[in-house]
């Protein structure tokens, strides 16, 4: 008997270590996820206004690469789903956002808590509805032709998240930060004079998070994969998703068949420099899809089948609202837009319709076996990155440009001191007032505290 058992036991062994060749995954991986993927053109046709640039004078003349929007579907063991939606988009405007998250939660039963959706925040991609309506001095027959780009948008990112739920398949999920260091904080550092500079000055965070995703045989299906830096490097006329852009070409380039997602992080005092210039973005989409190559060919952390999300939206108070002398103040100003917002704020005082007193901003955790994956909405500074590594740990992925873009999001530090993302940038969003002083405090408490719901171990 003690024999026969013995002959069980090694047949047991036997099966599991060459059933797990057969599968080509090696023994002792994390099993029970599926995944699946789909992407979509969203390249508008020439003469649509362009988004990021308030110095641009007519609309788009050509394409130098598509954009495209991308759906990444995960399933833990139990079932529980989710999805990361990323795109060559400025961001996504909350009334766009909250359109398609209702009509992913009718017809694919996906609550906000499930959702990301990300832009790269290209400045190479359309102006979508409802966004930055001050800064772009187009006429009628634009806004129409906006309209109809955004609502086309809408209906192909549902169908997409469609597809890829359609898509599913048994996958192994790994994940691991890498590193690259072409980000420069755009606050403390002139570009003008950047190549006299000895040593750059900070803060920086250089991580380069990635997720890997092996089919059942062990080949690469997806990589999904961010970096915290403005896709600035190009300001002309013809779309593309710019260095974040040319880094997905790359690596779908050297993995045919392979879906490359890429998410924006807390990059918004962070450019790429120098710049302007198309090698100049071809290079850094090099250099970040080399940081990519790296972690993928080295060992990373295997993600056990197990999916929580939280989401929740925090009241984020604006200081004082302008009065009628502020805004008649701002009309003297020589930068049009900062003239129309005043305009429009004007208008909207002497209607007698008050100012909104707070935003609802958008706070969303997800924890990937033991991979947490932080989401915030708005261009959120790299201090929010580093703050919430020193909590959560130095393994934590961060995201910005989420669910809803509404303007800058900026720490106490640079609120204090003020400038283009600290005070100006609230009229390039049309926002009644800079945040108020409590901003800070208030996005770090309920990101802890969204992240308990989740199950992250937190202070």
């Amino acid at each position: 008997m003690k024999q026969t058992s013995c002959y069980l036991l090694i047949a047991c062994l036997l099966l599991t270590v060459f059933g797990a060749k057969a599968s080509g995954q090696p023994p002792g991986l994390a099993t029970g996820w599926k995944a699946g993927v789909a992407r979509t053109v969203i390249t508008p046709k020439p003469g649509l206004w362009m988004a990021g640039f308030a110095a641009r004078t007519r609309p788009s003349d050509g394409t130098l690469h598509d954009l495209w929007a991308k759906a990444l579907v995960l399933e833990d063991e139990s079932g529980k789903q989710a999805v990361l939606v990323t795109t060559d988009l400025l961001g996504f405007p909350k009334k766009l956002s909250d359109r398609i998250r209702e009509q992913l939660r009718g017809k694919y039963n996906l609550s906000k808590a499930q959702i990301i959706l990300n832009g790269s925040h290209t400045h190479s991609g359309p102006v979508l509805q409802d966004a930055l309506t001050d800064i772009y001095p187009f006429e009628s027959d634009q806004v129409a032709k906006i309209a109809q780009y955004s609502a086309t948008l809408e209906t192909q990112i549902v169908e997409l998240v469609g597809n890829a739920l359609k898509n599913r398949e048994a996958v192994t999920l790994h994940a691991q930060n890498g590193v690259t260091r072409f980000q420069v904080n755009r606050r403390n550092n002139s570009a003008a004079v950047l190549h006299r500079l000895p040593e750059l000055q900070g803060p920086n965070e250089y991580a380069v998070p990635v997720i890997k995703v092996l089919n059942s045989k062990g080949d690469l299906k997806a990589v999904a994969f961010g970096y915290a830096c403005h896709p600035t490097v190009l300001d002309g006329y013809q779309w593309s998703g710019d260095y974040a852009g040319f880094a997905q070409l790359e690596l779908e380039k050297a993995h045919p068949g392979v879906t490359a997602l890429f998410f924006q992080g807390a990059g918004a005092d962070q450019n790429a420099l120098p710049r302007h210039s198309v090698p100049l973005a071809q290079q850094y989409g090099r250099e970040l899809a080399a940081a990519v190559e790296r972690v993928l060919a080295e060992p990373m952390r295997n993600l056990s089948a197990r999916l929580t999300t939280a989401y929740s939206e925090v009241d984020l108070d604006f200081a004082k609202s302008p009065t009628e002398t502020d805004l008649r103040n701002v009309m003297k100003s020589d930068v049009p837009y900062q003239k129309r917002y005043a305009e429009r704020m004007l208008a909207q005082l002497k209607r007698g319709e008050p100012f909104p007193k707070s935003y609802a901003y958008p706070v969303q955790v997800w924890q990937l076996g033991d991979q947490p994956l932080i989401s915030l909405g708005g261009e959120v500074v790299i201090e929010y990155a580093i703050k919430l590594k020193q909590i959560f740990g130095p393994d934590a992925f961060v995201a910005a440009y989420s669910n809803d873009v509404m303007g800058y999001i900026p720490s106490t530090t640079v609120l204090r001191e003020g400038g283009y993302e600290g005070d100006s940038s609230q009229m390039v969003y049309g926002l009644p007032s800079v945040w108020a002083s409590t901003i800070e405090a208030t996005i770090l408490s309920e990101v802890i505290k969204v992240a308990r719901q989740a199950g992250l171990p937190t202070p």
